[in-house]
């Protein structure tokens, strides 16, 4: 977990979004007013019951796989690009109705797609991972009838990866490791 005190030390030295993944820590950097002057995304799993402690706090959400979650918010859809059994999002099969699920709906605003690729195996390894989700937001985009001004965000490629992410169109990335450093396990008590 990141002090209040660092996250605002990032904001000083440029960063202009900051990222959560674990609602208890951002709510807490909220109460705290940690995220002054910076957007806030929420990028982890969000659970039905979490909802209301994200909606209305943050930017955007760049992690739902489900059409349960009724929001009012800027949304990615989380596509399981590399079909993995212990990350959460959608299939690339099932992407296109629920993208025009999300956008009939009037809670949310559809702002484009969201990957976290398999670790790769070496150089280059992700890129056929990236290319597709690429190519997934290209199709979905062109079948978007008036959402395609705000369908305009592609989030894949983190700290370990996000030169070849760039290369293959992200228009969003997650650095917080190369940033900050990793993270400490989390406890579960």
């Amino acid at each position: 977990m990141q002090t209040s005190d660092t996250i605002r030390q990032a904001i000083a030295a440029g960063v202009t979004i900051c990222g959560e993944n674990r609602v208890q820590e951002m709510t807490a950097h909220l109460d705290d007013d940690a995220y002054a002057g910076a957007a806030l995304h929420f990028i982890g799993h969000l659970q039905t019951n979490k909802v209301r402690q994200v909606v209305g706090r943050v930017e955007l959400i760049e992690s739902v796989g489900s059409e349960h979650l009724e929001l009012v918010q800027d949304i990615l859809l989380e596509v399981n690009i590399g079909g993995e059994a212990s990350k959460s999002g959608i299939s690339p099969e099932e992407l296109s109705a629920l993208a025009a699920q999300a956008v009939g709906s009037p809670h949310v605003r559809l702002r484009g797609l969201m990957a976290i690729p398999p670790v790769a195996a070496g150089p280059d390894g992700n890129r056929p991972f990236f290319a597709k989700m690429r190519q997934l937001y290209v199709d979905i985009r062109s079948q978007m009838d008036d959402n395609k001004t705000s369908f305009d965000c592609l989030s894949m490629g983190m700290s370990g990866d996000f030169e070849d992410a760039v290369r293959e169109g992200a228009t969003l990335v997650r650095v917080g490791t190369a940033l900050f450093g990793p993270r400490p396990p989390m406890h579960k008590g």
